[in-house]
C-alpha cells in the first residue's frame, strides 16, 4: 500500500505558509497601499520569479548562477519587441522618415525591420519566445559547462562574464536593440492599455497568480524524487555519478528551469514598469538578484518570495529618506543578514518564531491525541490477554506425561544444523 507521504508534497507549515503569502499578495497588499506602491509592488515579485529559481538551482542543486539577469532581460526584451511593434503602427509613427518601425531604429537611420523583428508581431510567437528563448540559451550554457564537469566559482565566474557580453552586445546593437536606453514607450497590450491604473492592478494579480504557479511547481519539484537527488547532488556529487545518475543531465535541468522562471519574470517587469533596458542584464543586478534569495534563505522558497519583498521596499525605504547613504545603508543590510543570519531570513523563522506558535500549526495536538489512543489501546489489550491466559492455566487438567519419541523427518522437512526441524 503507497504510503501518504509519497503523495502528498506540502507540509501542514508549507500550507499554511502559502496560504499567509497568499492573504499577503492578494488582500492584505492590495487593500492597503495606492496604485503606485501597488505597482512597485507588483515590480518586486517579478524579481521574486528569479530567487525562486536561485532556490532550486543553487540552494538544492548548488550550482551558483551570477547571470540571472541575462534571461531576466531575455525574457523582458521579448515582451518588449512585441509591444513596441504595436505601438510602431504606421498611424502613430507618420511623423517618422521610415513609419512603421521603431523610433530607435528610425533615429539610427533604419529603413527596413530587421526579419528576425518581424516574428514578434505575434503574441503567441512571443509568449513562446519568453518561455522557449532563455530557456535553450540555458541549455547551450548547461552542455558546454556540464558536460565538462565545470562547476563551482568556475560557472559562476562564466555566468558573471556572459552577463557582461550581453550588457555590451546590447548597448552596442544600438539601432536594433534601442541600446542604453532600451525599449521604453510602451503602451498597449492588443489595444489594452496597459498604463492605466485599472490594468496595473490587474496585472499585479496576474503576476501574482503566475508567480504561485511556479512556488506550487517548486514545491512539487523539491518533494519528488528528482529534488531529493539535487541536494544530493549538491553534497556528494561523486556518489551520485557512482550511482549511475548522470549528473550533468540533472544540472542542466535545474539550470534551464531557474532560466525559465527567470524569463517570466522578465516578461511580467516589462508588462507592469512599460520598458526593459540593459541595466536589468548586466553583472550588478546579477548579483542582487543572488542577494535576494540569499537574504530570504537559499533553502526556502517562501523565503525567497520574502527576502525579495524586503530587500526591495529597503532599497526604496532607503532611497527615498537618505539618498545620499542608501547604498552604505543597503551594504550594511546584507553584511549584517550574511553575518548573523548565513541561512537566511528563513532559518531565523525555524529557529525562534516556529517553536513559539500553536501545537496545531505543526500538527502536534493530532500526533499526541492519536498517541495516546495507541497507549489506551494496548493497555486494555494487554490487560484482556493476561487475564484469559491467567483463567487458561487454571482450568486446564492436569495431564499424564507423554512418552516423547524420535520419528523420521518428512519429505517436506528440511535439515537445519543437523536437526531436523518443521
Amino acid at each position: 500500500m503507497r504510503q501518504r507521504s509519497n503523495i502528498r508534497f506540502m507540509s501542514r507549515q508549507e500550507v499554511l505558509g502559502y496560504v499567509l503569502l497568499a492573504v499577503i499578495l492578494l488582500a492584505i497588499i492590495p487593500l492597503s497601499l495606492d496604485v503606485f506602491r501597488l505597482n512597485l509592488i507588483g515590480k518586486y515579485l517579478t524579481y521574486a520569479f528569479v530567487a525562486l529559481g536561485l532556490v532550486l538551482c543553487w540552494g538544492y542543486g548548488g550550482i551558483l548562477s551570477l547571470g540571472q539577469g541575462v534571461f531576466f532581460g531575455l525574457g523582458g526584451y521579448c515582451m518588449a519587441m512585441f509591444l513596441k511593434l504595436e505601438a510602431s503602427d504606421p498611424e502613430s509613427t507618420k511623423i517618422q522618415s521610415t513609419p512603421g518601425i521603431p523610433d530607435f531604429m528610425d533615429w539610427n537611420q533604419i529603413t527596413e525591420l530587421p526579419w528576425w523583428w518581424e516574428p514578434f508581431r505575434q503574441l503567441p510567437f512571443a509568449l513562446s519566445a519568453i518561455v522557449l528563448l532563455p530557456t535553450l540559451f540555458a541549455f547551450i550554457i548547461g552542455v558546454a559547462m556540464f558536460k565538462l564537469r565545470v562547476g563551482g566559482v568556475y560557472f559562476a565566474i562564466i555566468t558573471q562574464a556572459i552577463a557582461a557580453i550581453m550588457t555590451i552586445l546590447i548597448i552596442g546593437q544600438q539601432g536594433y536593440t534601442g541600446g542604453v536606453n532600451g525599449i521604453t514607450d510602451l503602451r498597449t497590450l492588443l489595444g489594452w492599455d496597459i498604463r492605466s491604473d485599472s490594468a496595473k492592478v490587474i496585472l499585479y494579480y496576474v503576476c501574482s497568480a503566475a508567480l504561485f504557479i511556479c512556488l506550487l511547481l517548486s514545491q512539487f519539484i523539491r518533494y519528488k524524487k528528482l529534488g531529493r537527488i539535487l541536494v544530493a547532488m549538491r553534497d556528494r556529487e561523486d556518489r551520485v555519478r557512482f550511482s549511475g545518475y548522470d549528473v550533468a543531465n540533472f544540472k542542466i535541468f535545474v539550470f534551464c528551469l531557474s532560466a525559465m522562471f527567470s524569463a517570466i519574470g522578465g516578461a511580467m517587469f516589462t508588462l507592469q514598469v512599460g520598458f526593459m533596458s540593459p541595466s536589468f542584464v548586466g553583472i550588478v543586478p546579477s548579483i542582487e538578484m543572488v542577494i535576494y534569495c540569499a537574504v530570504g534563505g537559499r533553502l526556502s522558497l517562501l523565503g525567497a518570495v520574502y527576502g525579495t519583498l524586503l530587500v526591495n521596499w529597503a532599497k526604496t525605504i532607503f532611497s527615498e529618506t537618505f539618498p545620499e547613504l542608501w547604498l552604505f545603508a543597503m551594504g550594511a543590510l546584507f553584511i549584517a543578514v550574511v553575518m548573523a543570519f548565513p541561512n537566511g531570513l528563513a532559518s531565523l523563522f525555524k529557529r525562534y518564531i516556529e517553536p513559539k506558535l500553536p501545537a496545531w500549526y505543526s500538527g502536534k495536538t493530532a500526533g499526541l491525541g492519536a498517541s495516546i489512543m495507541r497507549t489506551d489501546s494496548s493497555k486494555e489489550t494487554v490487560g484482556k490477554e493476561a487475564l484469559e491466559e491467567k483463567n487458561r492455566v487454571v482450568s486446564k487438567p492436569i495431564s499424564k506425561p507423554e512418552t516423547v519419541g524420535t520419528m523420521a523427518p518428512s519429505s517436506d522437512e528440511k535439515l537445519e544444523g543437523g536437526v531436523y526441524v518443521d
